[in-house]
């Protein structure tokens, strides 16, 4: 039997537990550069005996173009390679691991966060029903996001190319690996899913043509870093930022097909609608999660199985004991950056202010108290 609190190899990274911190967009990263108060806040959580055994970073854009939130930080200058130094040194002196997620937002976005106020790029100009964060006077505020405008086709491999980059970026800046983000409605799950891609070349239309993207971007981080050092997120059933497909079953058993080959460190998957019911559903029948991942380890896919929502300890011993091998948590890691000494104690658990979700300071956000203080 797993047991979620004992050490694990996932790829080449070997992790204390079996805990993850899952990303968490937190907007404190003024000029998109990693800060000190940032360092502080991945620290507190990276201790293996209280803390996760693999951090993921909030959502990291690769461009400048990929952008889609106020205060976002990015990993495609030397800058930013720099400015996260210091944060991934915090969590390898707690004695941790922490992978950086690769963001590219695609259609949700808005155009006073883009370079000359550009239209963001989707697969096809279809505007998301859906709302970004700007930030006003130093809080939080919910914007609709901007009508896109479709890639052309030769537009493609610059944008795979600054995945590439990106990741051998987080390398040079101290991460054990990254994550791609291929979920929540973002760019790779625009192009996946029929509702917002409705192209007509060879990035379109049949499901292989629409998961075409994803292939060439995963192919190319691990040609640049290694599988073993790549993760991946999707979320298959996702209502989140318009995220529509009527056939979510067949697509991503056939994306977990192609994935397979590419000997990753693990799957990310986000089991119902992101941040809301588990039992969600979307398309014409009910998802069957045993079933992707049957089909994965079918094709010889051998990736850690991280699942994702709403977790605790009794849906984590569960997921265990039924084919998984890291159970990531999301919002009880803003409130207990000791969260795994509170699940293996049964709590007590800090209560997260929300009103310090996006933006801001210290205050809800490096404040809070660890078990004993």
């Amino acid at each position: 039997m797993k047991n979620l609190f004992e050490p694990c190899q996932v790829g080449a990274l070997a992790l204390a537990n079996r805990v993850v911190m899952a990303p968490l967009t937190r907007n404190r990263a003024p000029g998109a550069l990693a800060n000190a108060r940032m360092a502080v806040y991945y620290g507190q959580r990276a201790h293996p005996l209280t803390g996760a055994g693999l951090i993921i970073t909030e959502a990291t854009a690769i461009s400048p173009q990929a952008v889609g939130y106020a205060d976002v930080p990015g990993i495609w200058s030397d800058a930013q390679v720099q400015a996260w130094k210091p944060v991934t040194n915090a969590v390898h002196q707690q004695g941790g691991k922490i992978v950086m997620q690769l963001w590219h937002v695609g259609r949700i976005s808005h155009t006073s966060l883009l370079p000359e106020g550009q239209d963001p790029v989707a697969p096809s100009a279809i505007a998301a029903k859906s709302k970004t964060v700007l930030l006003v006077d130093g809080k939080a505020a919910f914007v609709d996001t901007s009508t896109p405008r479709a890639l052309h086709l030769d537009e493609l491999p610059g944008i795979v190319h600054d995945y590439r980059v990106a990741a051998r970026n987080a390398i040079a800046a101290g991460f054990d690996g990254v994550e791609v983000h291929a979920a929540n409605g973002y760019l790779i799950d625009q192009f996946l899913r029929a509702g917002s891609n409705q192209r007509s070349d060879a990035y379109g239309g049949s499901i292989e043509n629409r998961a075409r993207f994803l292939q060439e971007v995963m192919q190319a981080i691990c040609d640049e870093v290694g599988g073993a050092r790549t993760g991946i997120r999707i979320s298959p059933v996702t209502p989140a930022n318009d995220a529509q497909d009527a056939h979510p079953q067949a697509l991503f058993e056939h994306v977990v097909g192609l994935l397979a080959p590419l000997n990753l460190a693990y799957v990310h998957v986000i089991e119902g609608s992101t941040g809301g019911p588990r039992d969600h559903q979307q398309g014409d029948a009910a998802f069957n999660y045993a079933a992707l991942q049957g089909v994965y380890t079918q094709a010889g896919g051998h990736a850690a199985w991280m699942v994702n929502n709403g977790y605790d300890m009794t849906l984590a011993d569960h997921a265990l004991a039924t084919g998984a091998d890291l159970v990531a948590f999301g919002k009880p890691f803003i409130a207990n950056p000791d969260l795994t000494a509170r699940l293996r104690a049964n709590g007590p658990f800090n209560t997260p202010d929300r009103s310090t979700f996006y933006g801001g300071g210290d205050a809800g956000y490096t404040d809070y108290p660890a078990l004993g203080a």
